[in-house]
């Protein structure tokens, strides 16, 4: 196969059956377009964008360098796919509802264009191109029939029908910003606006406990089950995360793996973790 992109009128010789799961080109019309490894800036944004839009309470489904193939010879795979990725081999074959593409030094912006104009064509509903290589950091949104839009930092993205939370535009390349959106996104799946809530609900049981039983023993026990019962909620988060940082980057959790994440209790330890999971090569290297 060539290494250079087509986008010639006749079709091309390929067809998606006959690539596989890791072969680096997607297709177009049935030519073969080389997609070259990650460079290391876009895989870390890569991999913060899309524990923030994994995790938001409305996401069903999620992957990354997923391949979409809605027709035989055409293959294309967004960077972060939201929506319509099954637990299962192959490619998929309706694309997915919201796709982003991490542009850094290099970009062919032909082939971009193409891109997202196949994605459209097979039903993709907006796609977000996070610029990391600009002056200024910031993430076009492009709709169907739509003009382009820039959103820059401080900004936020919003996807309706596929995503319940806003997006921090720097959530998408930040890792501070990242985490706090993930928090929040793993918080609501639970029933909690904010860390704050979950704090707020711990010192109501305290005190509910203490009032029923009418001794300061009561009231300090109520606290510390409120305390532990905050703890164990963020414990669970912490847990959740690692997971999903781990299957985001398609590492191999095996039940061993998965039985010690679920002992820890501590939550230094969960964060170190988690931290390697974005790093490591496989998921026997994760401790």
């Amino acid at each position: 196969m060539s290494d250079k992109p087509h986008h010639m009128s006749a079709p091309g010789p390929f067809l998606a059956e006959q690539l596989k799961s890791k072969d680096p080109y997607e297709l177009s019309n049935g030519h073969a377009l080389f997609a070259p490894p990650t460079g290391q800036r876009g895989g870390k944004s890569n991999l913060e964008g899309g524990k923030v839009l994994a995790t938001d309470p409305a996401v069903n489904s999620a992957g990354i360098d997923v391949g979409y193939s809605s027709k035989p010879k055409d293959l294309r795979a967004p960077d972060i796919s939201i929506g319509n990725v099954e637990d299962a081999p192959g490619w998929a074959k309706a694309a997915p509802p919201l796709a982003v593409e991490y542009a850094d030094v290099g970009q062919d912006e032909v082939e971009l264009k193409k891109k997202i104009s196949e994605l459209f064509e097979a039903g993709t509903q907006f796609i977000w191109v996070v610029r990391l290589a600009a002056p200024e950091r910031h993430v076009e949104v492009h709709e169907p029939g739509k003009l382009r839009q820039i959103r820059r930092a401080g900004e936020l993205l919003t996807a309706p029908g596929i995503l319940q939370n806003a997006v921090l535009v720097e959530s998408l390349w930040d890792a501070a910003a990242a985490n706090a959106a993930t928090l929040r996104n793993l918080l609501n799946r639970h029933g909690y606006e904010s860390l704050d809530a979950v704090r707020v609900e711990g010192r109501e049981e305290g005190r509910e406990e203490g009032r029923e039983e009418g001794r300061e023993e009561g009231r300090e026990e109520g606290r510390e089950e409120g305390r532990e019962a905050a703890l164990e909620l963020a414990l669970d988060l912490a847990r959740s995360t690692l997971v999903k940082v781990a299957e985001a980057r398609g590492l191999t959790l095996d039940d061993a793996a998965r039985s010690q994440i679920n002992a820890e209790k501590s939550l230094s330890t969960l964060s170190e973790w988690t931290t390697r999971a974005a790093t490591v090569a496989a998921g026997s290297n994760l401790f």
